[in-house]
């Protein structure tokens, strides 16, 4: 996913065609959630990724948040940073 300097982006026009069209506000609503759990589904989809290419278990996460992991000093490393 990037980030682009034109004035709309495909996702926006689709998203403008939709919204063009009166719909309820129960269909708006529909709608919404679907958007909201496809994007959610993607993090989940790439942290499956991640616990898989790195070896993370239950037992990495209950150290990180016993142990601090998350502070500044931490979080570059734990993520495989430099």
């Amino acid at each position: 996913m990037s980030v682009t300097n034109t004035p709309l982006t495909n996702i926006q026009i689709e998203l403008l065609k939709l919204y063009s069209m009166e719909v309820s506000n129960e269909d708006l609503t529909a709608i919404q959630r679907l958007i909201a759990r496809y994007f959610a589904d993607k993090a989940s989809d790439e942290m499956d990724r991640l616990w898989q290419e790195n070896g993370w278990t239950n037992d990495t996460m209950n150290d990180w948040l016993t142990n601090g992991a998350f502070d500044e000093t931490k979080k570059y490393r734990l993520l495989g940073n430099r």
